[in-house]
């Protein structure tokens, strides 16, 4: 397996597991620079903080992505579990699907991908869309 999963959160009522191993599955034949990163599982209270001391900005987010600069090892991906029930809930799609889709982006984030652009939004999320309509994530 090349994605570890490290849950600080607590209790979750999805199969985060099979989620990320799925989308893990689909990205090791897309990507050839797809090294190991590791996804940990946070509350809402941690990302705000996290979100605070790396990128100044005093709110909670959902995803963070921090890339590593080691040859074999692509980063770290933060996710607040208390956002994706939130955001499931905003978008009027499961849980399963926002976890989905969090994965993913901080996945190609950490390969490259930005949305600071229109340009580069409109690539990125392509991408993603393109990754989660191989699963049963895609957009219904």
């Amino acid at each position: 397996m090349k994605i570890k999963i490290i849950n600080q959160y607590g209790k979750i009522n999805i199969e985060y597991r099979k989620i990320v191993k799925e989308i893990e599955n689909i990205v090791l034949h897309q990507y050839k620079n797809f090294h190991p990163l590791t996804i940990i599982l946070v509350s809402l209270d941690e990302i705000h903080q996290m979100n605070l001391t790396y990128r100044h900005l005093d709110y909670p987010t959902d995803v963070l992505s921090f890339e590593e600069h080691e040859e074999d090892y692509l980063g770290e991906i933060f996710i607040c579990m208390d956002k994706v029930k939130e955001q499931a809930l905003l978008y009027e799609h499961s849980e399963e699907r926002e976890f989905a889709f969090l994965v993913c982006h901080g996945i190609l984030h950490l390969l490259g991908y930005d949305h600071m652009t229109k340009e580069d939004e409109k690539e990125m999320f392509t991408e993603q869309e393109k990754i989660l309509n191989q699963t049963q994530y895609k957009r219904s």
